[in-house]
């Protein structure tokens, strides 16, 4: 089974990507959902967390935006959450992949926003970078809910820049262009991959 690594930096598209694979019948293990169900009452990091982040707690569950703030800039804070949660979530990743090579599925794809921040290509086989321009992706980020400048350029700076990304791919996913030309690079990297001729959009 082939372990598929989606990554790209916040706002390049990688949510809508990971989606296009799921449609074409590839099997996604998505790292944000993994957490958000962690968070949430009854989740595996509710108890945990609640005691490094007492604050973070809201009715049983874990409030990430509360908890992002607890953490934003602050390195050792951010670590001692990463101990938490990193292991939670690769135990879930592994009972994916598990239950994955029990149905015989040819090829999976795991969404990991920090794969090469956190030596994820250990664990995949193929790395796909979704990318973007810099005006596009800080046009995308700063129209959401909540998002500043300051916030922005705080996230960017725990992320390896999109370069460096693109430079590891083996393949780049460019979703600048609207989503048919991002689904059409989609179907390429799924045909390459299952040994079948398509043009490959590599960087």
């Amino acid at each position: 089974m082939l372990i598929i690594g989606l990554t790209g930096s916040i706002g390049m598209g990688k949510s809508a990507t990971a989606q296009m694979f799921a449609r074409k019948g590839v099997p996604v293990c998505d790292s944000d959902a993994l957490v958000h169900g962690l968070y949430e009452k009854g989740g595996a990091a509710v108890v945990p967390v609640t005691a490094a982040f007492p604050d973070a707690n809201v009715d049983g569950r874990i409030d990430r935006e509360i908890l992002s703030r607890l953490v934003l800039g602050q390195p050792e804070q951010l670590r001692h959450l990463e101990r938490i949660v990193h292991p939670l979530v690769g135990m879930a990743q592994a009972k994916f992949l598990q239950d994955c090579a029990a149905r015989g599925e040819p090829m999976v794809v795991l969404d990991i926003p920090l794969l090469l921040e956190a030596g994820g290509p250990r664990r995949v086989d193929v790395i796909v970078v979704v990318s973007a321009p810099a005006a596009v992706q800080r046009a995308r980020v700063l129209a959401r809910p909540g998002m500043t400048s300051e916030k922005f350029e705080a996230i960017l700076a725990k992320q390896v820049p999109d370069a460096i990304k693109r430079e590891k791919a083996d393949f780049v996913i460019d979703t600048s262009q609207g989503f048919e030309y991002a689904e059409a690079q989609v179907d390429a990297v799924i045909q390459a991959l299952a040994g079948r001729k398509g043009e490959i959009w590599v960087s």
